[in-house]
C-alpha cells in the first residue's frame, strides 16, 4: 500500500507530536519516582495484575496479524473441516471459533505466567528487591498516588547487563511521561552501578510501548517469532492458539551516560 503525505498532514502530526511533548514533559515534572515501600505492595500488584490482563486481547487479537503461520494453520483448519463436512455455514463459524480459542487459551497462558511471577518475585517485592543492590523496584507516584512500576535486576559484577523488568503503568495515567520517568530510573541505576548496556524484551504488540523503549534510546537487536514462555506443560491447543512475537531491546551505558 502507498501513503500519500500532504503537507497538511505533515503540519498536524507535528503539532500532535509537539501536545504529546508537552503533555510528557509536563507530566515529567509532576511524576516522583521512588524505591518500593512495603505499603505500596498492594498497588504494585495491582498494576501488574492490569497491565498483564490488557496482553490478553491484544495476543489474541491484535497479535495475529503478525504470524502469518497461525493464520495458514486456521485457513488449513478451515477448508478441511469444509471438506470433511460440506457445509458452509462451516467457513463462517470456524473464524469465531478460532478468535475464541486465541483468547481462552491467551488467558490461560497469561494466567499461569501470573501464577508464576507471583509465586516469585512479585509475590515478595520487598524479599526480592531490597536484599541486594544489584536488583531494585522503582514505583512512580503522580499526585499522591501509586501509578507505575519498574523493576532492574543485573549481574552480580558491575561491566555485565542490567535487565529492565515488570513495567507497567496505570491505563488511567498513560500520555503523562510516567513510562519514561520510569525508564530513567533503571538507566540512572544501571549507569550508577556501572553496567554496560540494559535489556528488555517485551511481547506487546501495542505500538505505544516499543515507541517509549525508543524514546529511551533503546534499539529493537532481534524478534523472536513464536516465541512461548518456558513451560514444559504446554498443551497442543495452546502452541495452536498463543502464539507471539519477543521483541528484544537494549541500549549501551558508557562512561555512565545515559
Amino acid at each position: 500500500n502507498t501513503i500519500v503525505h500532504s503537507p497538511e498532514m505533515t503540519i498536524a502530526s507535528c503539532d500532535r507530536d509537539r501536545s504529546l511533548d508537552s503533555r510528557i514533559h509536563g507530566g515529567l515534572s509532576r511524576v516522583f519516582v521512588r524505591e518500593f515501600m512495603p505499603v505500596d505492595e498492594a498497588d504494585v500488584q495491582r498494576i501488574f495484575y492490569e497491565g498483564l490482563m490488557e496482553m490478553v486481547p491484544d495476543t489474541a487479537f491484535r497479535g495475529l496479524r503478525h504470524h502469518p503461520e497461525s493464520l495458514l494453520i486456521y485457513t488449513a483448519m478451515t477448508v478441511l473441516c469444509f471438506v470433511i463436512t460440506m457445509c458452509w455455514w462451516v467457513i463462517g463459524l470456524l473464524p469465531a471459533i478460532v478468535l475464541c480459542g486465541r483468547y481462552f487459551y491467551s488467558r490461560r497462558v497469561i494466567h499461569r505466567y501470573l501464577e508464576c511471577a507471583m509465586s516469585r518475585d512479585m509475590g515478595d517485592i520487598e524479599g526480592f528487591y531490597t536484599k541486594s543492590p544489584d536488583s531494585c523496584l522503582w514505583v512512580a507516584v503522580l499526585e499522591g498516588k501509586v501509578v507505575g512500576v519498574v523493576a532492574a535486576v543485573g549481574q552480580q559484577k558491575s561491566g555485565g547487563a542490567v535487565e529492565l523488568q515488570r513495567m507497567s503503568v496505570d491505563r488511567s495515567c498513560r500520555r503523562c511521561g510516567v513510562g519514561v520517568a520510569l525508564g530513567r530510573k533503571v538507566l540512572e541505576f544501571a549507569a550508577a552501578h556501572r553496567y554496560s548496556s540494559v535489556v528488555l524484551g517485551t511481547t506487546a504488540y501495542t505500538p505505544a510501548a516499543h515507541q517509549l523503549y525508543q524514546r529511551l534510546g533503546f534499539r529493537c537487536g532481534m524478534v523472536t517469532n513464536g516465541y512461548v514462555t518456558h513451560d514444559a506443560r504446554w498443551s497442543l491447543l495452546e502452541r495452536i492458539f498463543y502464539r507471539v512475537r519477543h521483541h528484544h531491546y537494549s541500549k549501551i551505558i558508557s562512561n555512565g551516560q545515559h
